[in-house]
């Protein structure tokens, strides 16, 4: 049987990781597969799970009563997507439709939590690498913001 494991080593999400943490993160992992159109989650769902992606791109889009779904941001090769897994109530905020087929790996968020609660260590990589992602995905936010608002903001 094929693992995940020399695929997530050399991510650079995950990379530098110990070998015993990277053999908990490894315990979670499944390789996905979502054809165009196909959502690898929905608002308000319960978020159980973060991907990594491998090929492919995904719309992360948010609704608007007025224009439907609207685009806020497009994930692709070796990008994260879903931070919501870690955060309670555990629910998604938006929706993420596959734009073209995706292959991902799927780590399940309620496998990590528990090996983080377990492992504090664990859990403290996990966070200070997201909190590095959120950090980006704010700053690319504002930037968005100030692109469609000019100086008014």
């Amino acid at each position: 049987m094929e693992t995940l494991k020399p695929l997530l080593e050399e991510h650079p999400f995950l990379r530098d990781l110990s070998a015993e943490h990277l053999d908990l993160v490894v315990g979670c992992a499944k390789n996905v597969r979502f054809d165009p159109g196909k959502y690898l989650f929905r608002e308000g769902q319960e978020a159980n799970e973060f991907f990594i992606i491998r090929d492919g791109h995904v719309a992360v889009e948010i609704h608007s009563a007025t224009k439907g779904p609207v685009i806020i941001q497009t994930v692709g090769a070796g990008e994260i997507l879903g931070w919501s897994w870690l955060i309670p109530p555990y629910q998604w905020h938006f929706d993420a439709r596959a734009v073209e087929v995706t292959r991902a790996i799927a780590l399940d968020g309620k496998c990590l939590r528990g090996k983080c609660e377990k492992d504090y260590h664990l859990g403290y990589e996990l966070m200070k690498r997201f909190s590095h992602i959120i950090e980006e995905r704010l700053a690319a936010t504002r930037l968005q913001l100030l692109d469609l608002y000019g100086n008014g903001i």
